[in-house]
């Protein structure tokens, strides 16, 4: 049985793939390739897209990060109607996704819930 995906989907998808590369090659920060974009929801009519990222840095750089994300927004939206030709290219919404520090605080309590258990023994 195969998966349909709605068209706004796949286009969330393409543009997901897209945004990370300029990230990567354009955005002006020596740590740009840091960023890795998690996730991307867009609208059905295509007026709004959330971009989900994280950044592996201290919270001073994600900070920056954020602030440089937010600053570059118009150009990236550009740079993104260059490449895909839709009728409305989405404005962008940066969301920072803390999934991964919440995985990553999970598992240190797990590891600290084992070791108390095998000390316990």
């Amino acid at each position: 049985m195969s998966k349909h995906y709605s068209r706004s989907d796949r286009v969330a998808q393409q543009l997901q793939r897209d945004i990370a590369e300029l990230i990567r090659a354009e955005l002006d920060h020596p740590k740009a390739s840091l960023i890795t974009i998690t996730d991307m929801e867009v609208t059905r009519d295509y007026s709004h897209a959330k971009v989900f990222y994280t950044f592996m840095g201290d919270a001073a750089e994600t900070v920056e990060i954020t602030a440089k994300l937010e600053q570059a927004k118009g150009f990236l939206r550009s740079e993104l109607a260059r490449g895909i030709k839709l009728f409305k290219m989405p404005e962008l919404h940066f969301i920072y996704d803390h999934s991964i520090e919440n995985g990553m605080h999970l598992d240190r309590l797990i590891s600290e819930a084992n070791q108390q258990h095998s000390d316990d023994e």
